[in-house]
Order: C-alpha cells, then sequence, then structure tokens
C-alpha cells in the first residue's frame, strides 16, 4: 500500500488522564439518601436543583436486578429540555460485589466511529477531503482494479462495496484465544480488497469496520500526522473530551473502571482485557460517560463539524432499501420518535450515545453486557429507549 506517513498509527496514542469524579447518580433519590449513606456515590445526588427527566421512573426500572444474565453493571444518563437523570447498578467486578464505578472508563466499540466521520467531515469543510474524490485518488494502489471509483462518502455511509477483512476467527472462542494477539488495521484491509467487490458503490448499505479503517488511512495521508492526532486536534479539543484515548495494542483499561464479561458455557468470563488495536478508528476508543455528553452535545449543535457538512451525519442515502446509517450515526424511530445516535460493542460492554436532533431528549450509556455483540439492540431497548416514550 502506498500510504505516506513518518509515525505508525499504532505506536503514537494519547495519553489517559486522571478521571474526574461524575456529579451526581441516581438510584436511591434525593438528599436524605445522600445524608443516610455519608456519600454521593452509591446512593443519592448532589447537585444543584434541576427537574427529574419525565421518564426516570422507567429509565430507573431497567436498572433493577442487576447483576443479571443481560448485564453485571450499567451507568445511564439521560438529559433534555425536559429534565435530567443519572443511575447506576449492578457491580464493579464479580468477585468483590463492590458496587458499579459511576465516572469511569469503558471500552466504546464503534462509537468510536462517530469521531472518525466527525474527523474525515471537519477536514472536508477545511477544503482537505473532497468527499466525492474517489479514494483511489487519495490512497493509490489500495484498491485493485475489479473496483470501481469509491468515493469518500461512500466509505463514510458504508456503501463502498469493500467487504470485510479477516480477523482471527468467526468464533467468540477463537476471538478470545488470540486476545492478546496485534493484527495490524492494514492487513485487515488487504484482506478484504483481496476480495473483490461486494457489490458497485451506492448499490446496497453494508455496516462495515473496513470503510472506517480506510477513512482513517486517508486521514493520514492528507494531514501527514497520525490519525490519533487528527482526533484530537480536530474532536477532543473542541468537544472538551479530556478522558478519551486510542490505547493501541496495550489490552487494558487504565484507571477506574468496569470490569466486563462474557457468557460463555453459562459461566461468566472475564474480558476486561482485550488487544482490540485491528478495530483502530472504527471501534478502539476508550472514553467515559461525560466525554461521550459532550460529544454528543457539541456534534449536534455544530461545534465540531460545520452546519453544511455535518448535514452528512443526518442524511441516509436515498434509494437503498433498508439504509438506516449515515456519516458516523444511525437513525432510528423510538415510538413515533426520530432519533439519531451509535452503539457501540466489544467483548464486555456495550455503549450508546443517542438524541434527538435537536437534543431535547439525549441518552448516553455504558452497560457491561454479557454478549455484548449479540444483544446489543436488546441492552439499547432496556436502557436507552424508554428515555424516548411518550410525548
Amino acid at each position: 500500500m502506498n500510504v505516506s506517513k513518518t509515525v505508525s498509527p499504532l505506536n503514537r496514542r494519547a495519553a489517559l488522564a486522571a478521571v474526574t469524579a461524575v456529579v451526581a447518580l441516581v438510584v436511591s433519590t434525593g438528599p436524605a439518601a445522600l445524608a443516610e449513606s455519608g456519600q454521593g456515590r452509591a446512593v443519592g445526588v448532589a447537585v444543584a436543583p434541576v427537574a427529574e427527566h419525565p421518564r426516570a421512573d422507567a429509565l430507573r426500572a431497567a436498572l433493577v436486578g442487576l447483576p443479571d444474565g443481560e448485564a453485571t453493571s450499567a451507568v445511564v444518563r439521560a438529559g433534555g429540555s425536559d429534565g435530567r437523570w443519572e443511575g447506576s447498578a449492578g457491580v464493579r467486578d464479580i468477585r468483590s460485589q463492590a458496587p458499579a464505578v459511576t465516572d469511569g472508563r469503558f471500552r466504546a466499540g464503534s462509537v468510536t466511529k462517530v469521531v472518525t466521520a466527525a474527523l474525515v467531515l471537519r477536514l472536508a469543510a477545511d477544503g482537505r477531503i473532497d468527499l466525492d474524490r474517489p479514494v483511489q485518488r487519495y490512497l493509490p494502489g489500495l484498491l485493485t482494479s475489479e473496483f470501481e471509483p469509491v468515493s469518500v462518502r461512500r466509505l463514510l455511509n458504508h456503501t463502498s462495496g469493500i467487504q470485510g477483512g479477516d480477523g482471527f476467527g468467526d468464533s467468540w472462542e477463537e476471538q478470545y484465544a488470540h486476545r492478546f494477539d496485534t493484527l495490524k488495521p492494514e492487513d485487515v484491509v488487504a484482506s478484504g480488497v483481496a476480495k473483490g467487490p461486494e457489490f458497485g458503490p451506492g448499490e446496497q448499505q453494508h455496516y462495515l469496520n473496513v470503510n472506517y479503517t480506510i477513512l482513517a488511512m486517508l486521514v493520514e495521508k492528507v494531514t501527514g500526522k497520525t490519525y490519533e492526532e487528527g482526533a484530537a486536534r480536530y474532536v477532543f479539543r473542541p468537544a472538551g473530551m479530556r478522558h478519551t484515548s486510542f490505547p493501541g495494542t496495550d489490552p487494558r483499561i487504565h484507571g477506574p473502571h468496569n470490569r466486563g464479561y462474557q457468557l460463555a458455557g453459562g459461566k461468566r468470563v472475564d474480558v476486561t482485557e482485550w488487544n482490540v488495536s485491528d478495530r483502530w478508528a472504527a471501534g478502539d476508543m476508550i472514553t467515559t460517560l461525560d466525554d461521550l455528553e459532550r460529544l454528543m452535545t457539541s456534534l449536534f449543535r455544530g461545534g465540531i463539524v460545520p452546519r453544511p457538512q455535518l448535514e452528512e451525519m443526518f442524511t441516509v442515502p436515498e434509494g437503498i432499501d433498508g439504509a438506516t446509517k449515515t456519516a458516523g450515526l444511525e437513525r432510528f424511530e423510538v415510538d413515533g420518535v426520530e432519533v439519531w445516535g451509535k452503539t457501540g460493542a466489544r467483548p464486555g460492554y456495550n455503549t450508546v450515545l443517542v438524541a434527538t436532533r435537536d437534543l431535547s431528549r439525549t441518552v448516553v450509556y455504558s452497560v457491561t453486557g454479557t454478549d455484548a455483540h449479540a444483544q446489543g439492540s436488546a441492552i439499547g431497548a432496556r436502557f436507552a429507549f424508554p428515555a424516548f416514550l411518550g410525548k
């Protein structure tokens, strides 16, 4: 591949910073509960008076019974124009049974794509990337002659026709056995390209990580900097995200965090430590609930991507049956309410960022799901969608 760069994207990572405490947690509500406990982290609220979210009861009900068969912990924050609510339940780890950490770090999975899309669109706003230009012009030699011209926009909205690359196997057991091994993103792309096109550009929508890995390679080509540096400059700093990073080949989550588990053979297997560097710009990010909310609000308000380019994130490609994905986001409908957001899943971790476009209703969460990839929609229906029910 003819990709010009001076520093490998897998060797330069932003340092993780100390985590600041979250302002509020609601499981039992009210200052009285806080006073009785002697601390705000476990049971109460210590904030200036704010109207409680109108769907607080439904959100609170979703936390009852944790840990259970679906998850060992959940930290959920709902906001918007009608009020706010934050709650957590479950355990930090199943051995100690200590209460879930409310202000810790977690794997964001495919929510990373929101950052990548925002970065590309910001560079497009600056005139450094043309969304209609074929990727073959930016990265000559990356795609074979079998491929028709694939525009940058087709990568953003998953209509490129480029097939997914190979990993360490299809089963969870195979992947778990290789959880500390390194698979270079460039090699994953090469294995996908070698399969030839799945369909012509724009004919279908197939959501795949390979599109966003190529976008990161493109960012590095046009900027001469690493993808991580670009994300920090154009996304993290404008949004005020101080505790978000890309771990690269480091399998650990540094700082306070809830441990993740996979249910296998009727037992919970600890999957907290995992090298996910092969996901890179498609799913390698570690973040916090505070930073996730900052990303969502700043992005939707036009604070990261100028509004002309921001429309790409709220535009589902036309003429494609079943298309719901945009540039970095997905369109949902909940009880007649149109919402936009992104889900993410890595072994042991489910993440969501979802809101109405006007931010009148918002939800971010981190859930340690026991079968994170398979149960993503069920986790969303349980912990996020209640915030959007009812007019």
